[in-house]
């Protein structure tokens, strides 16, 4: 249906459902929830449509099923896959959750928190550190991303090493049907063995599946303290190293271990005002290290500043700083956090966000490295990412003066090269960011003939008029 062929009876029956002001048809009000972050998607639709209960979604679902309209639901708009972005028919609607977005309880005795898909990252952490508690699952844009949006793509994060993905982070869920049917799944038990664990379904499915409406959290206990430091390594064998090395030491407190290049630093300290060199020699890699601890006192801040010194011995670490204070610790945060936007200003960027196990980390990055300057003699790669589970986001910048457009219809040609070598070395090519439009044509040729059949059987069960997000994940 596009929006001729929608008609004012079903819009008026949607406006019915959610209220008049929050269905939108106006082209320049659409726009933005048309476009995914980085541009490589920009869609058309015949109307967002933003429900403000799971009973306005049940209804607004129901009617879609029985008109065979299509659903794309959408969070914060931050997937990097295009997986929130319809596609150019201008046949769907968009179901953005951002209305719904209320904490509903908290149990402090059992650590959960029960919240709505619409409430943001930042504001889940906020209401579990207001009882001074910890909901672990932290990326660069939790100010805008939403619980749903990072349940349906089992989001990571720099906290996976220590907390474990989206998927480890979440004890129950509340799912709206295609056909419109209210799935109560918002149990607080850690103990359940009562069936299949079916919200297990749902998590990673990206709205292909159902729609999430609402979680149940695991809160952890809020750290008393936490240490925090930057340090300069010669390559990424030392890095993997000094993270066995501090993990052994700190008996499995440290919570964050992230891998960067000297390049990244480079172009952050350029563009991002207000950051600076960490160290006063380059290095060629760099480590940022957090421990944390559930007591006070400056234990961890010292047990780090020993470790860091052992692997000064042992040649893993050239230099390091041990951060003072809070502010310093952002700033080191900043450096990282900041890294992936800064290469916007160096003009295109071809991304990659794959995972091996850590024990292949070296060797994939000696090999890939090598595979994109063979192909593109003055290529820049950034890689950097979340070494302590074996995730690099392992970027490319243009060429200095190369054409933008040339290099970014290069794309699809870099991704089967890198994708190609994580893949020999027992890896994955999507690790945190999810499968959406760009990498499912993809994925779909790496998959033995039973898994995929096993998700499309899955996908027509489920949602048998395939209205759910389609052309998304996997095609029927």
């Amino acid at each position: 249906m596009g929006m001729t062929d929608m008609g004012p009876a079903l819009l008026q029956k949607l406006r019915d459902i959610v209220g008049d002001e929050a269905v939108t048809t106006n082209v320049t009000d659409m726009a933005p929830y048309l476009e995914e972050r980085r541009g490589l998607y920009v869609g058309k639709a015949a109307a967002i449509v933003r429900p403000g209960s799971t009973a306005e979604v049940a209804a607004v679902m129901k009617l879609a099923h029985a008109t065979d309209t299509i659903v794309v639901p959408q969070g914060g708009n931050t997937g990097l896959v295009g997986g929130q972005t319809p596609d150019q028919s201008g046949e769907a609607i968009v179901l953005n959750l951002s209305r719904m977005n209320s904490v509903r309880t908290i149990d402090t005795q059992n650590n959960t928190l029960s919240v709505d898909a619409g409430v943001t990252l930042a504001a889940a952490q906020d209401a579990a550190a207001a009882t001074d508690r910890l909901f672990p699952l932290s990326l660069a844009s939790e100010g805008t991303c939403q619980i749903g949006g990072n349940l349906a793509t089992n989001a990571g994060g720099t906290a996976v090493l220590h907390y474990g993905n989206a998927r480890d982070l979440v004890l129950g869920l509340e799912i709206v049907l295609a056909d419109g049917r209210i799935w109560d799944g918002m149990r607080s038990l850690r103990k359940d063995n009562t069936g299949y664990d079916l919200k297990q379904l749902f998590l990673g499915s990206e709205g292909t599946l159902g729609i999430i409406t609402g979680a149940v959290l695991k809160l952890f206990p809020a750290p008393k303290s936490k240490a925090t430091a930057l340090a300069a390594v010669p390559g990424p064998a030392e890095a993997v190293s000094l993270l066995r090395h501090i993990e052994t030491d700190s008996g499995g407190a440290i919570t964050s271990f992230e891998l960067m290049p000297r390049i990244g630093i480079e172009m952050v300290t350029k563009h991002v005002p207000g950051t600076r060199d960490p160290l006063t020699t380059p290095s060629p890699w760099y480590v940022l290290a957090e421990l944390s601890s559930g007591s006070e006192g400056a234990h961890v801040k010292a047990l780090l500043e020993a470790s860091l010194a052992a692997a000064m011995e042992k040649d893993w670490v050239s230099d390091a700083a041990v951060a003072q204070s809070d502010t310093q610790a952002a700033a080191f945060w900043q450096l990282r956090e900041a890294m992936s936007d800064a290469q916007r200003h160096e003009g295109g960027s071809i991304k990659h966000d794959v995972s091996v196990p850590i024990s292949n980390i070296t060797l994939f990055l000696e090999r890939a490295l090598q595979a994109v300057h063979a192909e593109l003699p003055n290529i820049r790669p950034v890689p950097f990412g979340h070494l302590g589970d074996g995730n690099i986001h392992f970027n490319l910048s243009q060429p200095i003066g190369m054409d933008t457009d040339a290099f970014l219809k290069q794309w699809t040609h870099f991704n089967h090269l890198v994708h190609g070598i994580a893949l020999g070395l027992g890896g994955s090519i999507s690790a945190e960011h999810g499968i959406g439009q760009l990498k499912r044509d993809e994925m779909a040729a790496l998959k033995s003939d039973v898994e995929l059949d096993l998700m499309r059987t899955l996908k027509r069960t489920l949602d048998p008029k395939g209205i759910l997000n389609p052309g998304k994940v996997v095609s029927v």
